[in-house]
């Protein structure tokens, strides 16, 4: 019996990958002592930053047709940002990043998995709250463009498998709507991406992206 769904050890494993690589990565980043202060105003220059950020995509396709209305699978995203501060006066900040990141999701009315992957380009502003010493909490919104270069879609009741960008296009973007949190060097983020380009290659149905993410990294 072929399962119809993603196994929960498949994405438990995903899981454990992903909290190992956090909780190796931080001690030694909060070691760092952090002395800029990104959320205060900068009246001399222009403050800057570089990021790494490793996350989770819970991911699902939204369609009008039934074989394309997908539920929700796992998936993971990795990636760097960078990041400016918009005006001196400010602590306003605009972030451009460039991510591998899988998306897809799974259909329970008729056994089929579709697995999308993705370059990514999010882009988003930034409000940095000075919450206490080092520790600031950072509303953003924004958009991203993607363009897919590999994505499998299986159908496991007929056994059959294809490209993915047989059945939808490869381009798609959208709006980005999330909160981050930093403390010294370290980042953590939670968001949702609203696909807003409808993917289908059929001009007489739609199908569109719809992405929860959790990601945490580093600030330099």
């Amino acid at each position: 019996m072929v399962n119809n769904h993603q196994t929960p050890n498949k994405v438990m494993k995903k899981i454990i990958v992903f909290a190992l690589i956090a909780l190796l990565a931080t001690p030694s980043f909060a070691q760092y002592e952090y002395s800029r202060q990104r959320s205060r105003y900068n009246h001399n220059d222009t403050e800057r930053y570089y990021g790494l950020r490793l996350g989770l995509n819970i991911a699902s396709l939204s369609s009008d047709v039934a074989d394309m209305d997908m539920d929700s699978r796992a998936g993971l995203a990795f990636g760097a940002v960078y990041g400016f501060q918009l005006a001196n006066s400010a602590p306003v900040w605009l972030e451009v990043g460039a991510f591998y990141s899988e998306k897809g999701g799974e259909s329970k009315y008729n056994n089929v998995k579709t697995r999308l992957t993705y370059f990514e380009v999010p882009l988003v502003c930034k409000y940095s709250f000075d919450v206490a010493d080092d520790f600031y909490i950072q509303p953003f919104l924004g958009g991203y463009l993607a363009a897919g270069f590999a994505g499998k879609t299986k159908n496991y009741t007929e056994r059959e498998s294809q490209s993915s960008y047989n059945i939808v296009n490869r381009l798609d973007g959208g709006l980005r709507i999330g909160c981050g949190l930093e403390y010294q060097m370290v980042y953590a983020e939670a968001g949702f991406d609203f696909g807003l380009a409808n993917i289908s290659k059929d001009d007489f149905q739609s199908v569109r992206n719809r992405s929860f993410f959790l990601n945490v990294g580093v600030n330099f």
